[in-house]
């Protein structure tokens, strides 16, 4: 169920859609078509199901812009992906709500907490912490000296940020993401004994980003390690020290980047995938899940494999590979006659 009641007029204006049948209905929830009831809008992606329709119980549909009538009314888009996403979002927002500052927070000298905040109880907040407006702080949430918040930014229970990070506006961190933790760095002498190199820069996280949980960003060597606006970033993620990545990028579950890496806007990165050190993505780079970047990749690339390989030949290898026990039996056979052939001439 949503927040609130709203007209299929208002949503087809949220998702900038037409309106087809009843702009007067009013739509209280979103549900898939398959569990959809009396007052939910669901949304339907490819034009050639629209027969999914004839037996659908909810009140409305969200479909491409080819579908032009259907038993229920319609919101037509050009994404109804992209569409159903916004409509979705904005049924559920609500406004925020001040809980003000539990008192079983621990808050260090110097911090600046405004009157429009929510923290849970047993957060520590440590000196000259500073949080901008409408902060929402969960359990367990750890703030280090010289943290500061943006305004609009929830932080998810257990979530650590280590001393001198900085976080923007609107962004989530969900629950035991740990920002600013120490980055890997070491040197090795002749006996094989490692001399841990200080960490002395920060993590800077800017506005509109998402971290999923359990996910780590280390700080940087010196300087800083960048994760740039409109960011999301899964579950699982490790991003070293000195990495930065560009906006709008998108970093799926046990991703790990190594240091020092530079990512341009709206990059890829699949599942497990593995980022060498001192390389550069260009903007628009996609890699296919568990491929081993070991090079820059020109803006636009797209690869797999690992070694990370243009896709196209990657795909070709693939298919390649599963026929391999085939081929073993082929060339076996094919040796037996050859050695049969070579006896006789002998």
């Amino acid at each position: 169920m949503s927040n609130k009641d709203y007209s299929l007029k208002e949503l087809a204006i949220v998702a900038d859609g037409q309106v087809a049948g009843d702009a007067n209905l009013i739509i209280s929830g979103f549900a898939p078509l398959e569990t959809a009831v009396a007052g939910d809008i669901s949304f339907l992606v490819k034009a050639g199901q629209v027969s999914k329709l004839d037996d659908f119980s909810g009140s409305a549909v969200i479909v491409p812009m080819d579908i032009e009538t259907a038993p229920v009314p319609l919101i037509r888009v050009d994404d109804p992906y992209l569409a159903s996403a916004k409509i979705h979002t904005f049924l559920l927002e609500k406004p925020f709500l001040a809980k003000g500052v539990h008192k079983q927070v621990c808050l260090g000298k110097d911090t600046t907490v405004p009157e429009q905040v929510s923290i849970a109880a047993f957060v520590s907040l440590g000196d000259r912490v500073k949080l901008g407006e409408r902060v929402t702080i969960e359990s367990g949430v750890v703030l280090g000296d010289d943290v500061h918040i943006g305004d609009d930014t929830t932080l998810k229970a257990n979530v650590t940020i280590a001393e001198g990070c900085k976080i923007g506006n609107r962004v989530t961190i969900f629950s035991g993401a740990v920002i600013g933790s120490d980055g890997f760095g070491y040197a090795t002498d002749k006996r094989g004994f490692h001399t841990k190199r200080p960490q002395v820069g920060i993590v800077q996280i800017d506005d509109d980003v998402e971290i999923g949980a359990n996910s780590c960003v280390d700080r940087a060597a010196y300087g800083i390690t960048h994760i740039k606006s409109g960011t999301k970033i899964d579950n699982l993620v490790q991003i070293a020290h000195n990495v930065i990545v560009g906006e709008n990028s998108l970093i799926v579950s046990q991703a790990g980047i190594a240091g020092s890496t530079t990512l341009g806007r709206n990059v890829v990165l699949g599942g497990q995938v593995a980022v060498i050190d001192h390389v550069t993505l260009g903007d628009g780079v996609m890699a296919a899940a568990r491929s081993g970047i070991h090079n820059n990749q020109k803006p636009g690339a797209q690869v797999g494999g690992a070694p990370a390989i243009p896709i196209k030949q990657f795909v070709r290898a693939a298919t390649q590979f599963g026929k391999l026990p085939g081929m073993g039996r082929d060339i076996r056979k094919l040796k037996k006659e050859m050695e049969k052939l070579t006896a006789v001439e002998k």
